[in-house]
């Protein structure tokens, strides 16, 4: 597809982390946070969680549009099946981290891709490995204490302080700061665009 028939892209989310991966890539995206009430939806399987949840939060935002592309994402970390999200509080973060640390976690982030203009939808999961280091008490403290947990699903930012408490990921990356970048290419190429079209010359 030609520069001048790319639809607008639109990201279905509040996240600066999942903006910033659409901007260091070339894509400018339109940013409408889609408010979904993510309590309305409880399913105990971490997958159909986040991609149901993607999908939801991507067609609130679909709904009050009439031309686009919009990507709805959810992410969660998911250790020995425990679902973990944003933790609601300090003392919860703190626990969380008790829990986490020398753990291995599965980050998942659900992917909802919306074509208005084909009516198309492709909802995808990517899932990453994340090892946890052995912090202790004081590190998880003084790491709570910066409130970039409370931020993230998961409770930790890779791209940022967190990265210090993360021993190695397997898998996608930029998934586990927000959205894979390598699935959303393969999703723009299922519905028939080329991602370099989005970097407007």
């Amino acid at each position: 597809m030609t520069n001048n028939k790319m639809p607008t892209f639109i990201l279905a989310s509040a996240s600066p982390a999942r903006r910033r991966l659409l901007q260091n890539v070339g894509i400018n995206p339109i940013v409408l946070p889609s408010d979904f009430d993510e309590s309305l939806v409880n399913i105990s399987n971490p997958q159909e969680l986040v991609k149901t949840l993607a999908l939801r939060k991507g067609e609130t935002v679909a709904a009050q549009q009439t031309q686009g592309l919009v990507l709805g994402c959810d992410s969660v970390l998911a250790i020995n099946g425990e679902i973990y999200g944003k933790p609601a509080d300090a003392d919860e973060a703190i626990a969380r981290w008790q829990k986490m640390r020398s753990k291995v976690g599965e980050l998942l982030t659900g992917h909802a891709l919306i074509d208005l203009q084909q009516g198309k939808t492709l909802v995808r999961c990517q899932v990453t490995e994340v090892y946890f280091a052995s912090v202790s008490d004081r590190q998880i403290a003084a790491y709570v204490a910066t409130g970039e947990p409370l931020k993230c699903a998961g409770c930790f930012a890779l791209e940022g302080k967190g990265g210090l408490f993360i021993e190695k990921i397997s898998g996608c990356h930029s998934n586990v700061i927000g959205l894979s970048l390598p699935l959303l290419r393969q999703m723009l190429d299922q519905l028939g665009y080329d991602v370099t079209d989005f970097w407007g010359f």
